[in-house]
């Protein structure tokens, strides 16, 4: 009797994934819990394990194809003895995830084959195709729709091709995308296939190729899904853009002092680490930071969490992994967790988990030398911080000029939610606190 390995649950709002590496072959002998291969899902690789002890039948996918939640990767014989698992394999690395099948094959889930009990019709699985868009309002044409309701759609995210109109001849009002919203999710669980459907409305590229030799390279997952969230980010949200400089002449000094303590304890006092403990301090002070914009509702989401965010360059593309809890944890602990995160970000070990809920993020390229630069807000936070290179500069104090290490600082700010004067006494904050680095320690 052969058993079959399915896909689990995966995450919030993930119901696909790329195969990236296929670690077992038929043939090959398989201990519980064994890794049988990785998947992508948009920014998180994660191993799916086998329930059972045996050997493996067929492989049922192949690395690059696009995989659903439910659909059977491999089959297996368990050794003699081994009774069928009572779920499929959870994902170890995504807490609290729901097995993904039933304990009865007979009640798998839509996207396995039909006869689950027969290897040799799973054996037959065509290879899984990328799933489809959903289909338009307007088949093959344009929705019909005002240009107010048009812009209403693009400010909450909404695709309007995806929305089915209620009026005559299908025309859209804003009552249908606020309906679309809701059931999507408030537009947060169809991000990705709306925002994509909106990249292909932009076209063909031209033909480039009659000016010289190209080469045309897959995008990887990663580079799809951040495409999509930054179109979308940059479409619907009113960046504003303010800029100050602090001096950290002695923030530098606490971080050589109390850096050895950091790294007793697995950490790296970095910059970073410390900025995310100001920015959670500064969330506390200034609660519409801490905030989505529902649109739909009518209405402003204010989180009672502090979840903070840090932008991670890995080679898979950029990922934000989210600190849990930021202003309830001491410096030295977060510089633990900032680190640990960021090597999980670029080993490609984060779970779906530990890319949601931020409440703001933190972005630092300083290290790459960039002096200055604006960041773009990860939707549906409202504000993103970031820090350039730290240089030293005159600067003129007590009737002279001093050496002193200057920071550059950009502050982005969804202006729907947040007025100018609001974010400049937001960064006031934060260039206060970075200049007073001994309170950090209170």
């Amino acid at each position: 009797m052969s058993l079959e390995l399915k896909l689990p649950e995966l995450g919030e709002n993930i119901d696909s994934g790329q195969v990236v590496k296929i670690l077992v072959a038929p043939g090959e002998s398989i201990a519980v819990d064994q890794p049988v291969l990785e998947v992508e899902t948009g920014k998180a690789t994660i191993e799916v394990p086998s329930a059972v002890a045996g050997k493996v039948i067929a492989v049922l996918v192949a690395q690059g194809d696009t995989v659903k939640v439910g659909q059977v990767l491999a089959t297996l014989e368990p050794v003699a003895g081994e009774a069928k698992p009572a779920a499929a394999p959870a994902v170890e690395k995504v807490p609290a995830a729901p097995a993904a099948a039933p304990p009865e094959p007979a009640e798998a889930p839509p996207p396995a084959p039909p006869s689950p009990r027969a290897p040799e019709a799973v054996t037959t699985l065509p290879r899984a195709q990328p799933a489809a868009a959903p289909s338009p309002a307007v088949a093959g044409g344009v929705a019909a729709a005002a240009p107010h309701v048009r812009q209403f759609a693009r400010e909450i995210g909404v695709d309007i091709q995806q929305v089915a109109g209620s009026g005559p001849g299908g025309r859209v009002s804003v009552e249908d995308v606020k309906r679309h919203a809701r059931e999507a999710g408030a537009s947060g669980a169809a991000a990705a296939p709306t925002t994509a459907a909106r990249l292909a409305s932009e076209g063909p590229l031209p033909d480039v190729s009659k000016f010289g030799p190209i080469e045309r390279v897959p995008l990887s997952t990663i580079r799809q899904i951040t495409a999509q969230q930054m179109s979308r980010a940059w479409g619907a949200i009113p960046h504003v853009m303010l800029e100050s400089q602090a001096d950290v002449t002695e923030l530098e000094a606490f971080r050589q002092r109390y850096k050895a303590r950091a790294e007793a304890a697995g950490g790296k006092l970095t910059v970073t680490a410390i900025m995310v403990r100001i920015v959670a301090a500064a969330l506390r002070e200034f609660p519409s930071f801490n905030a989505s914009a529902d649109l739909a509702a009518k209405e402003l989401v204010l989180k009672k969490y502090v979840h903070v965010g840090v932008a991670a360059d890995t080679p898979r593309g950029l990922l934000v992994p989210v600190v849990r809890d930021a202003d309830k944890k001491t410096l030295v602990q977060l510089s633990v967790e900032v680190n640990q995160l960021a090597e999980k970000a670029r080993l490609g070990k984060l779970a779906p988990v530990e890319l949601q809920g931020g409440s703001m993020s933190v972005t630092n390229l300083g290290g790459l030398g960039v002096g200055h630069f604006t960041a773009v807000i990860n939707h549906p936070e409202v504000a993103i911080l970031a820090l350039g290179k730290a240089s030293m500069q005159p600067v003129w104090s007590e009737g002279q000029f001093q050496p002193r290490l200057m920071l550059p600082l950009s502050l982005s700010i969804d202006h729907r939610v947040i007025d100018g004067a609001d974010g400049a006494r937001f960064l006031r904050f934060v260039v206060d606190a970075i200049e007073q680095p001994l309170l950090l320690a209170l």
